[in-house]
């Protein structure tokens, strides 16, 4: 096939035209790097390149970034390339390769968690967004980094190591999808498989300049038990193009008898409707960004206004102490259990552990915080999951004067590796997290939908997302806005210095 050709007359690599790309030495033998999931399916279906090919050329990427990175913790290329060469369901994604996130089942692969504590440990089932993704056709190269059971908002684990920023290899990924986030960002994939439980697919998008959109609470399919309201966490992907993630959701969402919010199905394009953006700088707490997060929020309002869209600012009336003393107890409870549970987990996988040689000191810490709140005012969980109500109805409410909400993703800019490490001192490191990550949690706890938008870099040339988000099951809103954004401030030929399009 004429690859060459294929680059310069494609419409669709995200929202620019390929035609627009000088096509540098590199492209010559591997065309595909700049291409997103979409463009790459679209090859494989009118026959212009194989799902071998495709899938040679990301492991060939990730064998040269991966050791500056640390992305990628776990490889099974024989099995990928075995599964290019069979006959793949014939989905929207047919022979396109993609990363699981080592916090989901991906049978017979390991699942650690990030942790010690499960280093032996290997999935025996597909958790149900790897389902859906090998169902549209999806070929699994393997597994990225991430956190301790995705507690922190950076991916620095004791076992599996320090992801690294692509555009600065000094500063962190974000958590705790970040393995996910720099193998998207440097182009070893298209996209990849990440999960969110108080941020963790916005905040890698936000520092490593993707589309990271958190769906809402019941939106998504899952093989497990029901969803409650105290559910927090959901998996989708992040990606460097609106449509890719609009398709994946497609893919992911509950359809038919079992679906509990009308199915979106595939979201094409923008909206002719012009918005009410409630737009604020300040956190829950009523602390005002950075001045380099600040200006980038800043111009993506100015943005939406010029986009003929209304800015008013504005933020729903959050209690900060009560939601923080609330999701915390939601996410120090599943801590409090590993800690309890440490040596029967150990002696399941034939191995004598303990909290202390198979946990880390913040998982222990966050055990410990839990503990003190429960036996100090027993009934703080079901006290949290009646706090979470509130909390949706207030969002509820206040989406009805507001279309959207736009704020921050980060307090900061990203943060060097090291500074939020697990091995920091538990309040200091507390103290820390809830102030750098405190635009994000508040949409797990009233299941809202979220997305984070590559639109704007700092002083230091590194991204700063912008966070949009809108009332439960609103997530068209947020797609056909985020579509009419990208062609307005292309992100599409934005990379950075440790890429594939630079090695």
């Amino acid at each position: 096939m004429d690859r060459r050709k294929f680059l310069k007359n494609s419409a669709a690599v995200g929202a620019v035209a390929a035609s627009q790309v000088t096509i540098p030495a590199w492209a010559e033998s591997d065309p595909f790097v700049r291409l997103d999931a979409t463009a790459q399916a679209e090859l494989i279906a009118k026959g212009q390149a194989s799902a071998l090919e495709l899938v040679d050329a990301a492991i060939k990427r990730i064998e040269n970034l991966n050791p500056k990175l640390n992305a990628v913790v776990h490889t099974m290329f024989d099995k990928a390339r075995a599964a290019a060469q069979s006959d793949l369901p014939d989905g929207p994604f047919k022979g396109v390769p993609y990363l699981i996130k080592d916090l989901s089942e991906l049978k017979g692969e390991p699942l650690t968690f990030g942790s010690k504590l499960f280093a032996p440990n290997v999935a025996d089932k597909d958790n149900g967004s790897v389902v859906r993704a090998k169902e549209a056709g999806l070929v699994i190269l393997g597994k990225t980094n991430t956190p301790e059971f995705g507690l922190l908002a950076t991916t620095e684990s004791e076992l599996l190591g320090a992801a690294k920023n692509p555009w600065d290899l000094t500063k962190h990924t974000g958590g705790s999808s970040g393995g996910a986030g720099a193998a998207v960002a440097s182009g070893m994939v298209p996209f990849a498989h990440a999960s969110d439980g108080g941020g963790s697919i916005r905040i890698p998008a936000s520092c490593c300049g993707l589309v990271g959109l958190k769906p809402s609470r019941s939106r998504l399919f899952t093989n497990t038990e029901p969803f409650s309201e105290s559910d927090i966490g959901v998996r989708l992907t992040v990606s460097r193009s609106v449509r890719d993630t609009a398709q994946m959701l497609n893919v992911s969402e509950r359809k038919g008898e079992d679906a509990t919010l009308d199915p979106l199905g595939y979201v094409e394009g923008p909206s002719t409707k012009r918005l009410k953006i409630a737009f604020s700088t300040f956190n829950y707490i009523g602390v005002d960004a950075d001045p380099d997060v600040k200006t980038a929020i800043e111009a993506t309002a100015k943005l939406c206004e010029e986009l003929g869209h209304q800015v008013v600012e504005a933020a729903p009336p959050i209690d900060g102490e009560a939601f923080l003393d609330h999701f915390m107890t939601i996410w120090a409870s599943s801590p409090y259990e590993l800690v309890n549970n440490a040596w029967l987990i150990g002696l399941m996988q034939f191995r004598w552990m303990t909290a202390e040689s198979g946990l880390e000191p913040w998982t222990r810490g966050l055990a410990d915080y839990y503990a003190k709140k429960e036996a100090a005012n027993p009934g703080t969980v079901d006290r949290a999951i009646a706090y979470f109500d509130e909390l949706a109805s207030m969002y509820k409410t206040f989406f009805n004067d507001y279309d959207v909400a736009l704020t921050p993703v980060l307090r900061r800019s990203p943060i060097p590796l090291g500074e939020q490490a697990p091995g920091v001192a538990f309040d200091t490191l507390f103290e820390k997290l809830i102030d750098y990550a405190s635009y994000t949690a508040q949409h797990n706890a009233a299941g809202t939908p979220a997305m984070s938008l590559p639109l704007y870099t700092g002083a230091q040339g590194i991204p700063i997302g912008s966070q949009f988000a809108t009332k439960h099951g609103g997530e068209r809103t947020l797609l056909e806005l985020a579509y009419e954004l990208e062609a307005a401030k292309p992100w599409v030929n934005r990379w950075p210095t440790v890429s594939a399009v630079n090695i």
